[in-house]
């Protein structure tokens, strides 16, 4: 059994060193439990007896990649999810982001956009959408076209409007989306003032200077020196007393990086950055707390 599963991690190690090398899409750091679950279902799914056979297979189909790209890119979204993050956050946009004559906004791993168009029609009924550039960035140009068009299955709607409901709205959801074919189409206005961007944070910088980042549910699948890169990145990008908002189930405790920043509120996953100043002293290693 020991030499079966050595045998497997070397074709894993193989594997993401061959799509790395071959389509510049780096997994290699990413949490190793993730990546060989997701390519057990992908190796099932494509009838591969091994992923030696998967490996050669998407080395000479592109084709094959970008399936398997879908699926090493968890694209599970939901407008709104976690309502009390937003609620949180509408506080936030109202009280500290409204001082700002301008803002910038990062939505890393945008996934099909859900999140995206939630802080769109938030900055909206804060009457700061004009003054805001939302950045949605993600590696999988599938899934950021898919966020651009913003069209989203009729059969989410309800969870949608529910969650919202949640937010202390000031409209009702309805006056943000139209109806098309069994599909809902959010208003096209409200990404007149976005940039949809491929951005990796295992190997891309900074690229512009953030008011607010939201990551959520994206650091839990990389290992922790790609954690610890990507808050990095997070901490560069972000302006003094900036917010970072991260998923439920992850945290800044015990990071190297905690000393930069605040809990400004704890259950929702959401931190200041400090001045330089009031950096409290660096804490051990380690991001994620499950």
């Amino acid at each position: 059994m020991n030499a079966m599963n050595n045998r497997e991690d070397i074709e894993v190690d193989l594997f993401l060193e061959g799509i790395f090398r071959l389509y510049h899409y780096d997994f290699r750091n990413y949490s190793r439990t993730f990546i060989k679950r997701r390519l057990n279902l992908i190796k099932t799914l494509l009838q591969c007896e091994s992923f030696s056979i998967l490996q050669h297979n998407v080395l000479h189909d592109p084709l094959i990649m970008t399936k398997i790209l879908n699926y090493l890119t968890i694209q599970v979204g939901d407008m709104f999810r976690d309502p009390g993050y937003f609620l949180s956050l509408r506080q936030i946009i109202s009280s500290y982001l409204s001082t700002y004559s301008s803002i910038k906004v990062w939505i890393a791993g945008c996934g099909t956009g859900e999140e995206l168009y939630s802080l769109a029609i938030l900055f909206r009924e804060e009457g700061l959408e004009n003054r805001t550039q939302f950045f949605a960035t993600d590696i999988n140009y599938e899934a950021l076209k898919r966020a651009e068009a913003g069209v989203y299955g009729m059969d989410r709607l309800e969870s949608f409007e529910n969650n919202f409901i949640l937010t202390d709205p000031k409209h009702s959801f309805s006056s943000y989306y139209t109806t098309k074919n069994n599909c809902i189409v959010m208003d096209s206005s409200l990404k007149e003032n976005v940039v949809f961007y491929n951005h990796s944070l295992v190997s891309d910088s900074v690229f512009a200077e953030m008011h607010l980042i939201s990551c959520r549910n994206v650091l839990i699948y990389f290992d922790d020196s790609l954690q610890e890169r990507a808050i990095g990145l997070f901490c560069d990008a972000l302006v003094r007393k900036g917010f970072l908002g991260l998923g439920a189930k992850e945290s800044l405790y015990l990071s190297p990086h905690a000393s930069i920043f605040t809990e400004f509120h704890r259950k929702d996953r959401i931190y200041q950055k400090m001045a330089v100043q009031e950096q409290a002293p660096p804490r051990v290693r380690g991001i994620i707390k499950l």
